[in-house]
């Protein structure tokens, strides 16, 4: 099973089960007790976030774009003709794997009640074919 959380929310040690921090920014003073791994790789992009903070894209475009970045080859493809998406999707499939035998929990800095967070789009594609 894998939820969503703010990483404010209370923690439920029976509930949660692996904490994972979904940010690309752990966020200053946040204590590590918060999360139990951080995987700034989850998080969309500086670029990408400081475009939806300001205003300048819409909730339907930041979404578009995150799901691009999730995807997005990185620098190690370049150098394998055969295996691409190397990191991030194995990444997702591995979360996607461990979310059908325990419950993972998703927590970013967003409200717990913030219906525009990049944790529920993640959330998505974890449940979806990847």
């Amino acid at each position: 099973m894998i939820l969503t959380k703010s990483v404010y929310s209370p923690i439920e040690p029976t509930q949660d089960g692996l904490r994972i921090l979904a940010t690309r920014f752990r966020g200053r003073g946040l204590s590590p007790s918060l999360y139990h791994v951080w995987m700034a790789n989850l998080g969309p992009s500086e670029e990408l976030l400081r475009a939806i903070l300001a205003g300048e894209i819409t909730w339907a475009e930041f979404s578009r774009r995150y799901r691009q970045e999730l995807y997005e080859d990185g620098g190690i493809d370049t150098r394998n003709i055969t295996i691409k998406n190397h990191g991030q999707k194995f990444t997702l499939r591995l979360l996607q794997e461990l979310g059908r035998r325990e419950t993972l929990t998703l927590l970013c800095h967003c409200g717990e009640t913030e219906p525009h967070c990049h944790r529920h789009l993640l959330q998505k594609v974890l449940q979806g074919k990847i």
